[in-house]
């Protein structure tokens, strides 16, 4: 796997034109990515795994619980 995997499309305007934003590429915090489109910068992350349960939803409170 390399080191920097592309965005598909930015998540605010939701455009394909995408580049590589030059500068601070600090390791563990994400890539900068440029939208040409909309000129914003942002940054993708790996946050981690849920956990094990992938077929359940996240259990919430029934009626009467709080």
């Amino acid at each position: 796997m390399s080191e920097r995997a592309a965005p598909h499309y930015c998540p605010y305007c939701g455009d394909e034109d995408l580049v590589p934003e030059e500068g601070a590429g600090v390791k563990g915090q994400g890539y900068p990515w440029s939208c040409l489109a909309c000129a914003r910068v942002f940054r993708v992350t790996y946050v981690g795994l849920r956990s094990a349960s992938f077929g359940s939803s996240p259990s919430r409170p029934t009626e009467g619980e709080a």
